[in-house]
């Protein structure tokens, strides 16, 4: 999986390419307990992301209860098979997808 980040003041987008799970879901972790903090608005842009297993919906969970403290979040561009997954998982009532 391939995580581009870009910061400006309080707002934090990470575009994803690739796949998230068991194997590179603590990367995305780790990227964003470096980056969160201070971060009113963070953007997820999921164009590139192909995949996603229950090891990626827990970060982007843990993401979205960090940034329900402190500000919003976001995740665009979300493909069909994605989307089918945050639909079975009820991630479509937890998060602002775009």
């Amino acid at each position: 999986m391939e995580i581009n980040k870009t910061r400006t003041e309080g707002r934090l987008d990470i575009a994803l390419k690739g796949r998230l799970d068991t194997t590179t879901s603590p990367a995305l972790e780790a990227e964003l307990k470096e980056s969160i903090e201070g971060v009113t608005s963070l953007n997820f842009d999921f164009a590139g992301l192909e995949y996603i297993s229950s090891a990626g919906l827990r970060v982007i969970l843990a993401a979205q209860k960090i940034m329900n403290n402190q500000g919003e979040m976001t995740v665009k561009n979300v493909c069909e098979d994605i989307m089918e997954v945050f639909d079975i998982t009820g991630f479509v009532d937890i998060l602002t997808i775009e």
